[in-house]
């Protein structure tokens, strides 16, 4: 039973709330009863003198910070009110397994420029007549900070501002042995997005190609999937586009049902293509509920899962990302349930979205099977960004409840180059004529 708190919207849409009873993107700015939450401040949580090289963490205002508490599986009834179902299921039936609870710090904000656009949203922003898509906006901005709905909250984090894109120039997805096995899967690859509706400023989105984002992705390893690349149109209205190329057969396809549930490529049908990102695709196949307000404690100011300069094998355990990479705060978030709809398919039928009210990063997720047994567990982490001003949650980890393995992904973890977010470019992967098959194929080596 999720313990639900008071949310100040009470359905009164009014810009002029926006800064004053709200944050500027609709969160709540005061404590929560107990103080775990503290009051929104302006966001310090970055020391100056960050530049491209330097260690994050270093520059974290907090980094002294030390746990409160250590939930593990002799406490966590103590705490479940404050966690979700997955959470309490992965550490009771996971030997070890611990989360590290440190004081919340509210360090999310975003540019000024973003602020006001979401100011201008309310009221103006719309969905689609089909109930799911999004028709207009000013971006970058928050479309809804006061959602009517599920839908309307699964944009705004969709469209939460993370500049013009991000890439990785190494990440390694990994998937956890299977039980009785110590073999992992680790795919080492480059990836980068592009948002087409990043741009400092102000524009309408209908004025924009409608386009969520264009992604770019290169398999570098294992063997078996080296030379392997895909380019992705991800559309704010319609299912996705995607281009795959193959080495052995020299040529793109276009592969029109590699999305929603379809099991991605070479893991073992552990990880579909809508559960990057925490959620990746279009909206189309579920009715999206937005059930209220919850306290939560969830991956966050997590640095420890953005260290390039880590070892793999010393964060990456076989049944869990080591506890100490793992920051865990209490912060409000706000709870969807998706349902899919009557005459649809989907391998989760049932999921739950949490997303943090400060950033709108979808922070925990759970998927639920065809038989209604809680299946997949899915937690983010979110950082402060000192490129864009605002933060961001690329990293993530996926439990399997029940076969007990882990998918961990989009983290510069053990890469030895940092992600890199991007604010302004000229450079070609930051334009939507990189991402069409012709190129994919052009710059396809193998």
């Amino acid at each position: 039973m999720l313990a639900l708190v008071a949310s100040p919207h009470a359905q009164t849409r009014d810009p002029a709330r926006l800064g004053k009873d709200l944050t500027g993107v609709g969160a709540d700015p005061a404590a929560s009863k107990d103080g775990a939450i503290p009051a929104f401040a302006p966001a310090d949580a970055l020391l100056p003198g960050w530049a491209p090289g330097k260690k994050r963490a270093d520059f974290f205002k907090y980094k002294g910070d030390k746990p409160l508490y250590v939930i593990d599986a002799s406490n966590v009834d103590k705490y479940a009110d404050r966690l979700s179902p997955g959470q309490v299921q992965m550490v009771k039936q996971t030997k070890d397994y611990k989360m590290e609870v440190y004081p919340s710090r509210r360090s999310c904000g975003n540019p000024d420029f973003v602020v006001e656009n979401t100011k201008k949203n309310v009221g103006t922003a719309t969905l689609g007549a089909d109930g799911w898509s999004l028709k207009e906006a000013t971006v970058p901005g928050i479309p809804f900070p006061m959602p009517a709905n599920g839908a309307e909250a699964m944009w705004n984090y969709k469209m939460k501002y993370a500049g013009i894109g991000f890439e990785w120039p190494v990440n390694y997805i990994s998937l956890s042995p299977r039980k009785g096995s110590s073999d992992w899967i680790q795919a080492g690859a480059t990836q980068t997005y592009y948002f087409p509706w990043g741009k400092k400023g102000s524009t309408q989105l209908s004025k924009l190609p409608p386009v969520e984002y264009y992604t770019y992705f290169a398999y570098a390893s294992p063997v078996a999937l080296a030379g392997q690349a895909l380019s992705v149109v991800n559309y704010l209205d319609k299912i996705s586009d995607t281009f795959y190329y193959f080495p052995g057969q020299r040529r793109v396809r276009r592969m029109p049902t590699y999305a929603y549930d379809a099991p991605q490529i070479g893991f073992e049908n552990q990880y579909t293509l809508d559960e990057p990102r925490m959620f990746n695709g279009a909206l189309d196949r579920f009715d999206w509920k937005l059930v209220g307000k919850k306290e939560l404690i969830v991956g966050y100011n997590a640095f420890g899962m953005y260290d390039p300069s880590a070892k793999l094998s010393d964060v990456l355990k076989n049944d869990a990302p080591a506890a100490e990479a793992r920051r865990y705060e209490t912060h409000r978030v706000w709870v969807v349930e998706a349902t899919v709809k009557q005459g649809v398919r989907h391998l989760a039928p049932k999921r739950t979205f949490y997303l943090d009210e400060d950033s709108w990063s979808i922070v925990v997720a759970e998927d639920y099977d065809a038989q209604g047994k809680l299946w997949k567990l899915r937690e983010s982490f979110v950082i402060p960004v000192a490129e864009t001003g605002s933060c961001d949650n690329p990293a993530f980890v996926q439990h399997n409840l029940i076969d007990g393995r882990y998918v961990f992904d989009q983290s510069p973890l053990g890469a030895g180059k940092d992600i890199r977010w991007v604010v302004d470019s000229k450079e070609a992967k930051f334009n939507e004529n990189f991402y069409t098959a012709e190129n994919l194929r052009s710059i396809s080596e193998r």
